[in-house]
C-alpha cells in the first residue's frame, strides 16, 4: 500500500510542475487481442492443468475489460509499468466499469468490489516499483460514468424515465470507492462525467465514505464536452458543469475524452478562466479512425504539439492522454511540458505576484 503521505504532496506537486497522467488502457488491451476463454481466466495451474476462473459464466464475458484484473493480472500490471516507464506520474486503476450498475451487463456486479481491491493493488504494486524520492509515482482509483444516466430518458417516448435512480447509483460507487481505499490508491477519479446528476451520486458516495471511515484523500474530477456545442450530454456548460461539482473542493478538475485535444481548446481556456483549483486535460488522440493501429488519427507527435501548447499558454497543471493514446504518446507529452511552467490558479495569484 502507497503511503499517505505521497498523496497528501499532490497538491504541493501540482504548483511545482506540470504532472502527467497515463494514457488508454482499453487501447492497450486490445493489442492483446486476448479471446473469450482468456477474459475467463484461462490458463495452466502448477501441475500444469489447464482452468479458467469464469468457465461456467452464463454469458460472454470478452470485452469487460475490468475483469481481466482478476483473470488476466499479468497483462494489466505490464499496462501500468509500460506507461509508468514512459513518464507517467500518476496512473489510474483499471476499473472505469467496476461498479454493480456497469457489471450487470456481464451479470458480475457482485464481483465489484473485488475487481476494485485487486485493480488498485496491481497499480499500487506497479507505482511502488518505480517511485523515487525524486519522482513518486500515484494511484488514482478509476470511477467511470456507468453506462446508465440519471438525468436523462432511456425512452424517448418516456421523457420521465430513468433506468436508474440517484440512490443506486450512490450505493455502487461508495462500494467501489470503499475497495479503491482499501487497495492503497492515493486519489480517487470520478471521470468521463457526462451526466453532472450521476457525477454528484459519485461525490456524495464517496464523502459518505470519508466521513465513516475517518480516511480522506484527495479527489479529482474530469468531465467530458460530447460534440461542438460546449456541454456535457446531460445539457451544461463546461463553466456551469464547474460551478456545479465546485463544492466537492477537488485538486484537479478538468476534460477527457470525447473530442482530440484541437477541438478541446476552447473548452479547456474556459475552464482555466474559472476554476480556482489545477485543471486537468486529458484527451482523445484525434478523432477515430479505424486505419489506425490505434483506432484514432493522431501520432504521439500531433496529440503532444497540442497538449503542449496548452501548457505553453498557461492552462493546464496535468496532462495524459484518453482513448488511442499509448505509452509513446505519454512519453512525448511527458516531454512536451517537462520545462513548462504550471498553471497558476486564481487564488494563487496574490501568491505568486
Amino acid at each position: 500500500m502507497i503511503p499517505y503521505t505521497r498523496a497528501q504532496s499532490l497538491p504541493g506537486l501540482l504548483q511545482d510542475r506540470i504532472l502527467v497522467l497515463d494514457g488508454a488502457m482499453g487501447t492497450m488491451i486490445q493489442r492483446y487481442k486476448l479471446d473469450e476463454a482468456q477474459y475467463r481466466g484461462k490458463g495452466a495451474d502448477a501441475e500444469g492443468r489447464i482452468f479458467a476462473r469464469f468457465a461456467d459464466h452464463p454469458v460472454d464475458v470478452k470485452g469487460n475489460n475490468d475483469l481481466l484484473v482478476l483473470t488476466q493480472p499479468g497483462v494489466i500490471q505490464e499496462i501500468h509499468e509500460q506507461y509508468l516507464a514512459s513518464g507517467a506520474d500518476i496512473i489510474e486503476t483499471n476499473t472505469f466499469g467496476a461498479t454493480t450498475v456497469a457489471q450487470a451487463d456481464y451479470r458480475m456486479e457482485g464481483l465489484a468490489a473485488e475487481m476494485n481491491l485487486a485493480a488498485a493493488r496491481l497499480a499500487c504494486a506497479a507505482a511502488e516499483k518505480y517511485s523515487t524520492p525524486e519522482k513518486p509515482r500515484f494511484v488514482a482509483g478509476a470511477m467511470g460514468p456507468t453506462p446508465k444516466t440519471a438525468s436523462i430518458s432511456p425512452d424517448v417516448n418516456d421523457p420521465g424515465a430513468r433506468n436508474v435512480s440517484f440512490d443506486e447509483l450512490r450505493e455502487a460507487y461508495y462500494e467501489q470507492a470503499k475497495a479503491l481505499l482499501e487497495g492503497g490508491s492515493d486519489v480517487l477519479l470520478a471521470e468521463t462525467i457526462f451526466d453532472t446528476l450521476n457525477a454528484k451520486a459519485a461525490l456524495f458516495a464517496i464523502d459518505q465514505l470519508f466521513e465513516d471511515s475517518g480516511e480522506r484523500v484527495p479527489v479529482m474530477i474530469s468531465g467530458t464536452v460530447t460534440d461542438a456545442s460546449g456541454r456535457i450530454l446531460s445539457g451544461q456548460t463546461v463553466e456551469a458543469f464547474w460551478n456545479s461539482l465546485r463544492h466537492a473542493r477537488p485538486i484537479t478538475f478538468g476534460l477527457n475524452c470525447a473530442l482530440g485535444a484541437a477541438l478541446m481548446r476552447p473548452y479547456i481556456s474556459e475552464l482555466a478562466r474559472v476554476a480556482n483549483v489545477a485543471v486537468s486535460c486529458y484527451p482523445n488522440a484525434g478523432l477515430p479512425n479505424p486505419m489506425s493501429d490505434t483506432g484514432f488519427d493522431e501520432t504521439p507527435k500531433q496529440t503532444s504539439a497540442l497538449v503542449g501548447g496548452f501548457a505553453t499558454d498557461g492552462l493546464v497543471n496535468l496532462v495524459g492522454g484518453c482513448c488511442g493514446t499509448t505509452p509513446d504518446h505519454i512519453a512525448a507529452i511527458a516531454q512536451a511540458v517537462k520545462t513548462k511552467k504550471p498553471r497558476v490558479w486564481p487564488n494563487q495569484y496574490k501568491e505568486a505576484a
